[in-house]
């Protein structure tokens, strides 16, 4: 699925410059001039990324941004502007920006940043920690200090589940849905193994099942 973007651009020759860009790189865009316009969009739709222009009409990009903070929409935001003082650059971070471009700029260095901001957004969304492990729910890693830990399949698939459902008691059904020939015996062994090397603090709930402590 595209990525979508907010373009908030009251210039309509760079904005349509933008927006092709993005699309040309498989982005879905949409463009407000305003932002009245732009915050409208904001509550109608859910974006991967806004960019924010800061002197537009009706409402700047700065108190937009703080609108939609104070409304815990938490949408990575980059600014594109021609004010480069420091007040406003330092402004723009402290409302939860999370990068600032000077214009004039080359559009190769916006494709860019918008990349890595979204890749590095993605890749968060993928990790799960938990004490000193990294899980990539993505690739099923699981990483220690760094360095991956290598999992059976039986423990990967324990794994897996426990660390979607931290702090949750999880009915021994489920887990039995590992093992190749499930019992409570085959189980306990499994679960000790998955102690043993991942060090998780998985806790019997007697007459019920399992669960992964909080940390």
């Amino acid at each position: 699925m595209a990525k979508k973007i907010l373009l908030l651009e009251d210039d309509k020759e760079l904005a349509e410059t933008i927006g092709e860009l993005l699309e040309m790189h498989r982005y879905e865009v949409d463009i407000a001039y305003n932002g009245n316009d732009a915050i409208e969009k904001s509550y109608e739709e859910s974006y991967d990324l806004y960019l924010f222009d800061i002197n537009v009409p009706d409402m700047n990009g700065l108190e937009l941004l703080e609108a939609l903070r104070e409304a815990d929409d938490t949408t990575p935001a980059i600014f594109i502007s021609a004010l480069v003082d420091l007040n406003s650059i330092a402004k723009a971070f402290s409302l939860g920006a999370d990068d600032y471009i000077k214009k004039p700029f080359f559009p190769e260095e916006l494709l860019i940043r918008v990349n890595a901001k979204l890749a590095s957004n993605t890749q968060s969304k993928n990790i799960i920690e938990y004490k000193n492990l990294e899980y990539n729910t993505s690739t099923k890693e699981l990483r220690v200090a760094g360095e991956v830990l290598p999992l059976g399949e039986v423990q990967e698939c324990l794994c897996d589940i426990f660390l979607h459902n931290i702090g949750q008691v999880l009915d021994k059904s489920i887990l039995f849905d590992c093992l190749t020939h499930p019992s409570d015996a085959a189980l306990r062994v499994a679960l000790s193994k998955l102690k043993q090397t991942t060090g998780m603090e998985i806790k019997n709930i007697r007459g019920i099942g399992y669960m992964l402590e909080k940390v």
